[in-house]
């Protein structure tokens, strides 16, 4: 199972929020980080993804390697959190 999940969002996001509806409807815990409100992090996901889109989510395994699912692409995270 996962150790630490994270989910980068905005405020308009459309695809954040049915990516966090998932893991809702899952009763899977995450932390949620609002691009809108914390720019700074920013290069962070950048840096991690390679991405400049939301939703980025991040999934630190208990090895601590680190899987990077960006948008919602529901297969992949499915897959990457089982």
């Amino acid at each position: 199972m996962s150790k630490k999940i994270t989910v980068f969002t905005t405020n308009t996001c459309a695809y954040c929020a049915m990516v966090k509806k998932y893991l809702d409807g899952k009763g899977i815990t995450y932390d949620v980080v609002n691009l809108d409100e914390q720019p700074e992090k920013q290069a962070e996901v950048y840096a991690k993804s390679g991405a400049l889109t939301v939703p980025v989510t991040l999934i630190e395994k208990e090895d601590s390697t680190e899987e990077v699912v960006v948008g919602f692409n529901l297969p992949r995270l499915a897959s990457v959190i089982a």
